[in-house]
């Protein structure tokens, strides 16, 4: 006789990326050990009662406690940054170990291991930052690296403390080809946006709304055209992330077209944030959405609808770059309002990732939830070599599930749980929000407060990604 089963979550509308249908879902050991109907024998039953579950969110595009320049610090931690998550329906992120220029990269992740430590509420992976490809990290540290399991990292095509030059791109894009890795593209033109920059500082236009007129979107197109350029050269797929409208879309369509295997990310700030949010005055309140490539216009939001809803992008992210907007570790740096080139990038999204794509795209008509798990859960799993374990509700997978109930309400960053005094999506109305998010079985979310604990979360070793086929366009 089987032993029992730990939980069964009974009459749920299972939606994974490739299918709907109506299962119990019988759980041991954290894993979803059966899908059936009237399952029995389980220690805990919870009743979905007829609601949509879907996989929990796999975030693949967040910061956390990622060293910074003094006196910038993120206000998320491991710990706080998890439980944000586990609220709004994701159990794994995947953060960033970032190598600063002249460090070794493997110290850069034993630092990142020591800043989780046990801080996780749900589960974890690394992407790698490499700033400094010297001959050692190309030629050791690397290869070694991807073998353990960091089989996926980004480079950057702005910030001084970042930036690579060409040369240095081909030669990483050449190790991620030799070794099966994948490679995300800052895209943006680090040249035009300092010879911007140095103009508009010089008119005295520093307010924060000048940022977005600092990168306009033909920095973002000609760097994506570059980093297709480039890759095409060394054969090897690359993801383009946080695009944010048209003329980037365009650059990754026409690769497409010519059969490049030209992967594509977008973030919420580009569906529901546009330039206006960074201020129509010299107010500083615009500091709080300052962020890049900056929120465009209406107009490209549709864009970015429309590659959601036709499969230009495979994933969907918050980019979750926390600081707080009233702190001198924040975007005041110092307790000062500064030039908008001196404010801290980056916004909250963490937790409200999920409840604004379920509520706008699938509930709104816009994509299916089927796509909606693609794009939040399957599509990541798979590029960054976690799948099956995550991203699917099947048998052998863990059990990572979000219930979902339908009900109007409004972001409100009173009754967000991460460490950020601001969300740039209060206000914004919502059609559902996770009632229930499960980690390997474990309820971290009940709906009315995080029940999760520090120290839960597990790291994952990635195995090689599992590149996607080329979407229809």
């Amino acid at each position: 006789m089987s032993s029992p089963l730990d939980l069964i979550v009974r009459r749920a509308r299972i939606a994974t990326a490739g299918d709907t249908f109506d299962a119990d879902i019988g759980i041991k050991d954290g894993k979803i050990v059966t899908l059936g109907s009237q399952l029995e024998g389980a220690a805990r039953e919870i009743d979905a009662a007829g609601r949509t579950v879907t996989p929990g969110g796999v975030d693949a595009h967040c910061h956390l406690d990622q060293p910074m320049p003094a006196p910038a610090r993120m206000a998320d931690d491991f710990e706080s940054g998890t439980r944000s998550a586990a609220c709004g329906g994701t159990t794994t992120v995947i953060p960033f170990a970032a190598q600063e220029k002249g460090q070794s990269l493997k110290d850069a992740v034993a630092d990142y291991h020591h800043r989780a430590g046990t801080k996780a509420a749900i589960d974890y992976a690394f992407h790698l930052i490499v700033s400094d490809p010297t001959e050692a990290v190309l030629a050791q540290e690397l290869p070694d690296l991807i073998n353990q399991g960091y089989t996926s990292f980004k480079i950057y095509m702005t910030y001084d403390d970042l930036k690579l030059d060409d040369r240095q791109v081909l030669d990483v894009l050449s190790v991620a080809r030799e070794h099966g890795a994948m490679t995300m593209v800052h895209a943006e033109n680090a040249d035009c946006i300092a010879w911007l920059t140095e103009r508009l500082v010089g008119a005295g236009n520093i307010a924060p709304r000048y940022h977005a007129a600092s990168r306009p979107m033909l920095v973002e197109r000609e760097a994506t055209h570059r980093a297709i350029a480039l890759a095409e050269l060394v054969d090897t797929p690359i993801l383009i992330v946080h695009v944010s409208g048209r003329e980037a879309v365009e650059q990754i369509r026409w690769a497409r077209g010519r059969g490049m295997n030209i992967l594509a990310e977008t973030c919420p700030q580009y569906l529901f944030l546009t330039a206006d949010d960074l201020g129509l005055d010299d107010s500083y309140e615009g500091a709080r959405c300052v962020c890049s490539p900056p929120p465009r216009d209406a107009a490209n939001q549709q864009v970015i609808w429309d590659g959601l809803g036709d499969g230009l992008f495979s994933v969907f992210s918050s980019d979750h770059a926390p600081f707080k907007y009233d702190d001198p570790s924040g975007k005041k740096p110092g307790g000062q309002e500064v030039s908008f080139d001196y404010i801290p990038n980056g916004i909250p999204g963490l937790e409200t990732r999920m409840a604004l794509l379920y509520s706008e795209g699938v509930l709104g008509g816009r994509i299916t939830v089927n796509r909606f798990v693609e794009l939040t859960s399957a599509n990541a799993a798979k590029l960054y070599g976690l799948y099956p374990r995550k991203g699917t509700i099947a048998i052998g997978a863990d059990a990572d599930l979000v219930i979902w109930q339908e009900r109007d309400l409004q972001i409100d960053n009173a009754n967000l749980h991460h460490n950020v005094d601001y969300t740039p999506y209060q206000g914004q109305r919502l059609k559902a929000w996770p009632a229930m998010t499960l980690c390997r079985g474990e309820v971290v979310w009940d709906g009315q407060q995080f029940t999760g604990r520090s120290g839960y979360g597990q790291f994952m070793a990635c195995d090689k990604p599992s590149l996607l086929p080329q979407h229809r366009l």
